[in-house]
């Protein structure tokens, strides 16, 4: 970024809306204006005095009201100004945070894994003069780019093309949980449902293929600890088609404690025949699941493959983040985890000559890991337990 000061709207005024402005006032040496907006005035006012009074720095933060279908005279001053929108509304509005960023010439990040909306701006923007960077989360988003990474390095180190498998994994957790559902929310509720309902895109034996979520869960020992994994919509982003033709397997897990998922499954069973199943199992789950403030993040991907002695070799990664205080708060590990990557790819926008999609296959997996965002959050020096190593 250059040193005059670069002008970010924020879309959202929620967990990683404010978790966003604060961390982009943090940076030294990056000169920033900052605008967030929400549908709620008053939270968006009481967001922009939270990260003011919270950035280590001076800083330049206003709030403005987000009309929830049309745009006031407020909104098209505010985005007239714009250099970026970071997208951090509900996914159902990603679309036309979308067409705002066309219709006003600005750069566009979105978070939502949902893959009706992500189709729409893809059709959307593919004749943008400005970059847009979708899914660019922690997952979708971070851990994709650790995987096409792991890929890289292993094709490189071991000489071989195609691999066997690719396995992302993530995991939004508390430190304790207690039956029946062996979970807590930490992050939205409804993204949750929406994962644990919708189909997942996989590689499956080199072919591209969709599965119902949670229709495998498997158990994975990760640092010591004993979790399970199933299937979630949204975690893969556009690796599937992007590996088609260098992997055999590739699926993306989420990351729960043991007993979540057969508790899950039984909510599902009990409302089969419920029109809406994501609000359904979304219903059951606020009566019986807890929300926590103290919460952690929970990484693995691996490549593994036969090199060219036959022999089989793996490359993994695995992480474990915790809650970070950045200026003066405190944030939650999902917050740092997501806000992180979202902050990177504005930034590769900003520095770029960026035009029209840039999906997360389409990311410099090197540049992207050392860059100024990235490893503010996910460097192993700010995090103790931290593995990047081959079996």
């Amino acid at each position: 970024m250059s040193r005059e000061a670069q002008k970010f709207i924020i879309a959202g005024a929620g967990g990683i809306g404010k978790a966003v402005g604060l961390i982009l006032t943090d940076r030294p040496g990056i000169a920033v204006e900052i605008f967030i907006g929400d549908i709620d005035k008053n939270l968006a006012e009481e967001v922009a005095k939270w990260i003011s009074d919270g950035c280590s720095s001076v800083c330049s933060v206003e709030a403005f009201e987000i009309h929830p279908s049309q745009i006031t005279n407020e909104m098209d001053y505010v985005f007239k100004s714009g250099d970026i929108i970071l997208d951090c509304l509900p996914g159902t509005e990603a679309p036309r945070m979308a067409k705002v960023a066309i219709d006003y010439n600005m750069h566009y990040v979105n978070l939502t894994e949902y893959v009706k909306e992500t189709d729409e701006i893809i059709e959307l923007a593919k004749n943008a003069k400005t970059g847009f960077v979708l899914q660019s989360g922690l997952a979708p988003g971070y851990i994709n780019v650790v995987a096409h990474k792991l890929y890289k390095d292993f094709v490189k180190k071991f000489k071989i093309e195609k691999v066997d498998n690719i396995k992302m994994r993530v995991g939004a957790l508390t430190s304790n949980v207690a039956p029946p559902s062996y979970y807590a929310f930490t992050w939205s509720p409804i993204g949750v449902a929406t994962e644990y309902v919708k189909d997942a895109n996989i590689i499956k034996d080199g072919k591209l293929c969709k599965v119902p979520a949670l229709t495998e869960t498997e158990d994975r020992i990760i640092q010591g600890i004993r979790y399970e994994e199933d299937f979630t919509s949204g975690g893969a982003a556009d690796l599937p088609e992007f590996f088609q033709g260098k992997t055999q397997n590739l699926d993306y897990k989420t990351i729960r404690y043991p007993g979540h998922y057969n508790w899950i499954r039984t909510q599902i069973a009990e409302n089969k025949n419920e029109i809406d199943p994501v609000h359904a199992l979304l219903h059951q789950m606020l009566k019986k699941v807890p929300h926590i403030d103290d919460d952690l993040i929970v990484m693995y991907a691996s490549v593994s493959g036969v090199d060219a002695n036959g022999e089989l070799k793996q490359l993994e990664h695995s992480q474990v983040v915790h809650p970070k205080t950045i200026g003066a708060h405190k944030l939650k590990a999902i917050q740092i985890t997501t806000a992180a990557p979202m902050l990177e790819s504005a930034r590769m926008l900003l520095q770029g000559n960026y035009q029209g999609v840039v999906l997360q296959s389409q990311i410099d997996p090197e540049k992207f890991m050392h860059g100024p965002f990235i490893q503010m959050v996910y460097n192993p020096k700010n995090h103790e337990n931290h593995h990047f190593h081959e079996n």
